[in-house]
């Protein structure tokens, strides 16, 4: 069953984002944005047609044949056939399911609805969405994970 349990989580994760994007586009107009924190963060609802940063804008075919490969690669090189710890499964989990939230808005939509605005100082971050939370924490986790096995091997030498 821990085998399929990465699946299972990335589909919840799956759910939970494209839920937050209905009723983002159910309840907001396009660009209408509402401040939570003032000078903070706000909700909006914006359409990217790029992937980060809208890099590749419009290339939209693309950005969802590179997320197609990114998963197959992803579950066949660290998930499939290997015993994963608790945090190893809930990373690759919340990785596998943020690319599959935008993927899916990219197959479907042919943009992806980004959302959570942050102002850092005086600088609009670009604006963003659940999934692409899921895959930067995830990523960022990854290379916390190596690097800490990487120093635990260097310990026992």
């Amino acid at each position: 069953m821990r085998k399929y349990s990465v699946i299972i989580s990335s589909l919840f994760f799956v759910l939970v984002d494209q839920l937050i994007k209905l009723v983002i586009n159910m309840n907001m107009d396009l660009f209408e944005e509402m401040n939570i924190i003032p000078n903070l963060l706000y909700l909006t609802n914006v359409r990217n047609e790029g992937a980060a940063w809208s890099i590749l804008s419009g290339n939209v075919i693309l950005l969802a044949l590179i997320g197609v490969i990114a998963l197959v690669a992803i579950y066949v090189i660290f998930v499939h056939k290997k015993e994963l710890s608790t945090i190893e499964n809930i990373t690759y989990s919340i990785l596998l399911g943020g690319i599959m939230g935008n993927l899916i808005d990219r197959v479907f939509r042919g943009y992806v609805v980004d959302y959570i605005g942050v102002y850092i100082i005086d600088y609009a971050f670009p604006i963003f969405n659940f999934a692409d939370m899921g895959i930067v924490i995830a990523v960022g986790l990854i290379i916390f994970m190596s690097i800490k096995e990487e120093f635990d091997a260097r310990s026992k030498d």
